[in-house]
C-alpha cells in the first residue's frame, strides 16, 4: 500500500523540519550565547564610564548603551533561524554574566528573559521568515522596549515621565542599532567566510555570490 502526500501535508512537513532544532543548532546557539555572555561581562564593567556622559547630558539617554546587552538574542536567531533561538541565546548570555558575577545578581536572568522574549516576539510575528535587515532591526527594537520596561520597573520605579520617555526611546534606538543592525552585519560577515554554510544564513549568502 502506498501513501500519497498531499500538498498541505508536504508543506507541513517542510515547516516542521524548518522549525525543528538540530544538534548543531543547539551547539552553535550555545557557543554564541556563551561568547556573548563574556562580552556582557566586559560591558558590565565598561558601561558606566562609557554611558555616564550621556546620562549627564540628558538623564535616560544612557539606555542607548543597553544595546550591548541585547545583541545575543538577535544574533543567535539570525544564525539559527528557529523558534526560541532569540530567547535561548539571550538567556545563555545572561546566565554566563550572572555566574561570573555582576552588580545585578540573579535579576540578570530576569532581564535576559524579558529581553530575549522581546526579540523572540518580533521574529514570531513575522512567522520566523523575515531574516532581512528590517527583521533584525525590529527585533532589536523589541528587545530594547523589553529592556526599558524591565529596567524602569526594577531600577527606576516612580521615575518622572520625561525620564521614562527618554529612557524608553533611547533603549529602543540602542536595540535597533546595536542589537539589530550590528548583529545583522555580523551574521553576514560570518556567512561570507563560510562559517555558516550549514545554516540558512550561510546558504542564503552563498546563493548571492
Amino acid at each position: 500500500m502506498t501513501t500519497t502526500k498531499t500538498p498541505s501535508s508536504t508543506s507541513a512537513t517542510r515547516t516542521g523540519s524548518r522549525f525543528q532544532w538540530r544538534v548543531i543548532d543547539i551547539v552553535v546557539a550555545s557557543v554564541i550565547g556563551v561568547a556573548s555572555g563574556l562580552i556582557f561581562v566586559v560591558w558590565n564593567v565598561a558601561s558606566s564610564p562609557v554611558t555616564a556622559p550621556l546620562e549627564a547630558l540628558l538623564p535616560g539617554l544612557q539606555a542607548l548603551g543597553g544595546g550591548f546587552w541585547l545583541f545575543a538574542g538577535v544574533l543567535t536567531a539570525l544564525v539559527i533561524r528557529k523558534p526560541g533561538a532569540a530567547l535561548y541565546g539571550e538567556m545563555v548570555a545572561a546566565s554566563v554574566s550572572a555566574l561570573i558575577g555582576n552588580q545585578w545578581g540573579p535579576l540578570t536572568l530576569v532581564s535576559g528573559f524579558t529581553q530575549g522574549l522581546g526579540a523572540e516576539i518580533v521574529f514570531a510575528i513575522f512567522l520566523y521568515a523575515n531574516w532581512r535587515v528590517s527583521g533584525a532591526v525590529l527585533a532589536g527594537a523589541g528587545a530594547g522596549l523589553a529592556m526599558a520596561i524591565t529596567d524602569l520597573l526594577l531600577w527606576y520605579p516612580g521615575a518622572a515621565l520625561p525620564f521614562v520617555v527618554i529612557y524608553t526611546i533611547a533603549a529602543i534606538i540602542g536595540g535597533m542599532l546595536i542589537a539589530g543592525l550590528l548583529s545583522w552585519l555580523a551574521t553576514r560577515g560570518l556567512a561570507a567566510t563560510g562559517a555558516l554554510n550549514r545554516f540558512g544564513a550561510g546558504r542564503e549568502i552563498a546563493k548571492r555570490v
